[in-house]
């Protein structure tokens, strides 16, 4: 992304609210049907703290070697309603890119935080969690999906 002009801001507004009233803790433009590199989050920190924010062209870095610890946890999407399983993520991650108006940030955190870089990251690249998932696993996750998929809208979460 090279422009964050008031049509960006138009698209963060309109995240901002289908992720609040999804009860998300992060969406990226991908799966709203925009594609642009951005995604926001809502959500806490590894001390429980609440943040929210705009991260623009991500990139994330992960732990390796001993300083690598994965942490299984009970992970959703809003690609995939009413879908829930445990996924091994690294407890930390440092989310680095441009805030909403172009400005460089790194961001290092934890929690469901740290979770959620990883997560909306993915997306931009394509991935949902569930790609991520050992193939029963993941047939098992798309099997309670489909079980509630029709208490959702066509046009899920871009309510």
């Amino acid at each position: 992304m090279t422009e964050f002009g008031s049509d960006l801001q138009d698209l963060l507004a309109d995240m901002f609210a289908t992720n609040t009233a999804a009860h998300g803790a992060g969406l990226a433009a991908q799966q709203i049907g925009v594609d642009l590199a951005v995604f926001i989050y809502d959500c806490t920190d590894e001390v429980g703290t609440q943040r929210t924010g705009v991260v623009c062209n991500p990139v994330v870095d992960l732990p390796e070697g001993v300083d690598r610890q994965l942490v299984d946890y009970c992970e959703g999407c809003l690609s995939l309603p009413g879908a829930y399983t445990d996924l091994a993520r690294p407890d930390f991650s440092t989310c680095r890119g441009n805030d909403q108006y172009g400005n460089p940030i790194e961001i290092t955190a934890g929690g469901t935080l740290g979770r959620c870089f990883q997560h909306e990251t993915d997306h931009i690249n394509g991935i949902v969690f569930g790609d991520r998932l050992p193939t029963r696993k993941r047939k098992q996750l798309y099997r309670d999906h489909d079980e509630v998929s029709d208490q959702y809208t066509a046009h899920w979460p871009a309510c």
